[in-house]
């Protein structure tokens, strides 16, 4: 069995831009307000490819910096509805599963939207969130689209 580790004081929310995202960012700041924690905001981008001739793709520097804007919007407009919760940002290259679990390691809570951005829109439960789920070594509450 799997050791669960409560560290104290952060709670981990992923955020994508996608109103499940949002509203899983919004739930977290409300949490942690209520608990004295800190959050932190990850965003993991990944460089998109490209097939076929005459196929073209952004900069990795641009595809850095809408990911940035992404994160930082989100942040911005849920922040200032918990104006006294401390909200780090975290922006990383890489699979979005597997950095919420890095990033988790020393959580309290991994908090996650039951779907963002991926292609299948119509699951009941998103890749991101059921890979959260499964190998999280803190406990990971999964906010549901509203009905």
């Amino acid at each position: 069995m799997t050791d669960i580790n409560h560290s104290e004081g952060r709670l981990v929310v992923g955020v994508d831009g996608s109103a499940s995202s949002n509203r899983a960012l919004a739930w977290a700041l409300a949490y942690a307000e209520e608990l004295h924690l800190e959050v932190t905001a990850v965003h993991a981008w990944q460089y998109p490819y490209a097939y076929g001739s005459g196929a073209t793709v952004p900069a990795a520097g641009d595809v850095a910096a809408a990911a940035r804007r992404v994160l930082d919007d989100a942040v911005s407009k849920a922040a200032a509805e918990h104006p006294s919760v401390r909200v780090n940002r975290h922006l990383a290259e890489g699979h979005p599963a597997r950095v919420l679990i890095e990033q988790s390691e020393d959580a309290h809570m991994l908090i996650v939207g039951s779907r963002g951005h991926g292609a299948f829109v119509g699951a009941l439960i998103g890749s991101v969130s059921q890979y959260c789920v499964s190998h999280a070594r803190c406990p990971v509450l999964v906010v549901r689209e509203a009905d």
